[in-house]
């Protein structure tokens, strides 16, 4: 109820934003929920967690966008336009693929594997919940 009466006095960008904070700390919660760290691991692991981040939310930003692009779109989307809506989106796919690649390198570089492997298999499983929140909500594509 605090969200949806915020939502009605913010603007779009700022109630994204006020979602994506939330998102934020809850993930870390999570994060730090499944990970059992030992001392050392914690400190090598968090301040390359919160860099790791950092990044992604600048690429995830790419998505808000895109998001937004097809919304302010849906009524009148045409086949090029659909064409560069998934386009873009590919794009942002690609781009947080190989930033994840990139850092899984980094976190085997701290943690052992098995730990680092279950670092990203938490982020996905909370990417997929975010996915599946995201897809409930966009419709499908019809182009005019």
């Amino acid at each position: 109820m605090f969200i949806a009466s915020m939502a009605m006095t913010q603007t779009t960008d700022d109630y994204v934003e006020i979602l994506r904070s939330v998102l934020t700390t809850e993930k870390k919660a999570a994060i730090a929920e499944v990970m059992v760290l030992t001392e050392q691991e914690s400190e090598a692991f968090w301040p390359l967690y919160n860099e790791f981040d950092s990044k992604k939310y600048e690429i995830q930003t790419k998505r808000v966008k895109i998001i937004k692009d097809f919304a302010e779109n849906f009524e009148s989307l045409t086949d090029e336009k659909a064409d560069e809506l998934m386009t873009s989106y590919m794009g942002f796919k690609q781009e947080l693929l190989t930033l994840n690649k990139k850092y899984y390198k980094k976190f085997k570089a701290i943690l052992p594997a098995g730990k680092a492997a279950k670092y990203f298999q938490a982020e996905n499983k909370i990417a997929v919940l975010v996915d599946f929140s995201l897809s409930a909500e966009i419709p499908f594509i019809e182009t005019k």
